[in-house]
């Protein structure tokens, strides 16, 4: 088999499990707490530092959240089993940048591996992340060069493969953004990015203080966040409230 098409072979798989990456990174986790401790001895320090890196998490969420609530229905999917794509997405998002999603999803990572505080796990972290989207990325960029040619290999050549760097080339999407469309697609994403950082606080804590606490903020942002989960998932199962037309 041709490197090219064992690449693509490879991403295509990896794609197919892609959801389960995350699982990659528990035993680095768990080495990297090995030392972990407050920063200067300051449990409100830590605190304010946990909530800048779930700010930049939930950049990340914001960066999926707007990508998801303009495309139109075929495209920008969670779908597992096969690439997809009805339309060829050069506005928005995918204006700046030609994998939005994934710019998102290291945008979550990024922040959960800084809220450690361990240099050679955000490095890692990092190098892992790339490694493994970059086949995914190639193998979708050969399924799109397949289905639109010429359209698409304009479009490569006009915007960057993962970092916005030419902001100035901005298009309006080509559809409105439509929140009910966001939420119905990121609703499970939210509350993972919550549960993590819970969890991860859980653990800090028994490290540091030798107990299992949990502390009242991130014991409040874990219900609530439960909440809006069952709430949007009712919605989603059992209605059509958040059904979009065309989406």
């Amino acid at each position: 088999m041709a490197l090219r098409e064992e690449f693509e072979s490879l991403g295509n798989w990896l794609f197919r499990w892609r959801s389960y990456m995350p699982l990659l990174l528990i035993g680095l986790f768990l080495l990297a707490f090995k030392h972990f401790g407050y920063p200067v001895g300051s449990h409100n320090v830590d605190r304010a530092w946990e909530l800048f890196c779930l700010f930049i998490s939930f950049s990340g969420l914001a960066v999926r959240m707007y990508t998801v609530g303009c495309a139109p229905h075929g495209t920008s999917g969670r779908n597992v089993k096969a690439q997809r794509a009805n339309f060829l997405n050069t506005t928005g998002m995918y204006s700046i940048v030609r994998h939005p999603l994934y710019l998102g999803n290291f945008l979550i990572w990024f922040g959960i591996a800084l809220s450690i505080r361990s240099w050679w796990f955000i490095t890692l972290t990092a190098l892992i992340f790339w490694v493994y989207y970059e086949k995914i990325m190639f193998a979708e960029e050969e399924f799109l060069r397949k289905q639109y040619g010429d359209s698409f290999l304009k479009w490569a050549n006009e915007t960057p493969v993962f970092l916005p760097i030419q902001l100035g080339k901005w298009k309006p999407a080509g559809l409105p953004f439509k929140l009910k469309n966001a939420l119905r697609r990121e609703y499970s994403g939210f509350f993972a990015i919550v549960t993590t950082y819970t969890v991860l606080e859980i653990v800090e804590e028994l490290i540091a203080d030798h107990r299992l606490e949990l502390d009242p903020m991130w014991a409040v942002l874990f219900v609530l966040s439960l909440m809006i989960y069952l709430t949007l998932m009712f919605l989603k199962k059992k209605t059509k409230f958040l059904d979009v037309q065309g989406r």
